[in-house]
């Protein structure tokens, strides 16, 4: 039986018990949207009473084609519940005068959903969300294992803010402290051009999340300035690092690995199985948007997982139009 879901408790308790729980399905997030004027869709599959998949979206009306958008959904776990997800999603497109879906699910590379989902669509243009992750399995490791793993600078970067005295808090009030992280955040979108979230989303992302306590706010203080700040995410044993800013101020001082390590080593207090550094650029890759941030996460250990490239599903022949624009748009920026 497919539905509209109700429950919030029963929605994060099934994407919690998976084996990957990307937090842009919880229903936590999904509050963020309704924050930001963004009304989400979700959709559970059931068999009797257990829920076996969910799927939540948004429905984006861009310009150049308006559709119905998947981070890191749906979470399922068989092929036959994809394909519920997918014809409801085409009756709801239909409704929302939407010329298709992308769907970009967290799957590794050919397993058999993404074989499955492969099958019935077309791929991307542009990727949605990022597609090559970098993390560290932290069972049964100790700070002292994961600091042995780590590349020889890394460690020594790190100890080299903890001498230059470098000292990192983590908020105990998140909804205030942003605006550290809001200011640091418009100095590094100036530095390196790129588009940002707007700070309505990151004031409402916060104050959601860490409501739940599923978010850590942290600062990098030093010579009595927040010269750094980065905001975690917590959610079903796994913690992943979304958003870093940092000032040109102080760009010697490597305050931002200190910071790192320190919501690491929280990481492991906390129990958690998983840190997610989120996206790196993969080795091949020209003018990847992730470029310059790939020897810093990978610097601290780990490996990669690649996820199955962003699919779209066709519901109207205007789509066409779309992919056009999208292919000359990612010629035109290297990759």
């Amino acid at each position: 039986m497919i539905a509209i879901a109700n429950n919030a408790q029963e929605w994060d308790a099934f994407l919690n018990a998976q084996t990957y729980s990307p937090f842009l399905q919880s229903w936590t997030m999904g509050e963020v949207y309704e924050q930001t004027n963004q009304k989400p869709i979700r959709i559970e599959v059931r068999s009797g009473e257990l829920i076996t998949g969910i799927c939540q979206a948004l429905i984006v009306p861009a310009r150049r084609g308006r559709h119905i958008s998947v981070p890191y959904g749906p979470v399922l776990q068989s092929a036959a519940d994809l394909d519920a997800i997918i014809e409801e999603l085409k009756k709801i497109a239909h409704a929302h005068n939407c010329s298709f879906i992308r769907m970009s699910p967290f799957w590794p590379k050919d397993d058999a959903l993404s074989n499955h989902l492969v099958a019935q669509s077309k791929a991307a243009p542009l990727h949605l969300l990022a597609e090559h992750i970098w993390h560290i399995d932290l069972t049964g490791k100790s700070e002292e294992e994961i600091l042995k793993g780590m590349r020889k600078n890394t460690r020594n970067l790190i100890r080299r803010a903890q001498k230059e005295g470098v000292e990192i808090t983590r908020s105990e009030n998140p909804n205030e402290d942003i605006v550290h992280f809001l200011k640091l955040h418009e100095e590094t979108r100036k530095r390196h051009k790129f588009t940002p979230y707007t700070d309505a989303f990151f004031r409402a992302q916060v104050a959601e999340f860490a409501a739940r306590n599923e978010c850590s706010l942290y600062l990098a203080h030093y010579q009595g300035e927040v010269i750094a700040s980065s905001v975690h995410m917590h959610m079903g044993g796994e913690t992943s690092y979304h958003h870093g800013a940092s000032t040109h101020k102080f760009s010697k001082i490597p305050a931002s690995y200190l910071l790192q390590w320190t919501a690491i080593c929280d990481t492991i207090a906390r129990g958690d199985h998983l840190y997610n550094f989120w996206g790196i650029a993969p080795e091949d890759a020209k003018n990847h948007p992730f470029a310059g941030v790939t020897t810093f996460k990978t610097g601290f250990g780990g490996e990669m997982l690649e996820l199955m490239h962003c699919r779209d599903i066709l519901v109207k022949k205007n789509y066409y139009l779309t992919r056009m624009f999208e292919v000359c748009r990612k010629w035109k920026r290297g990759f």
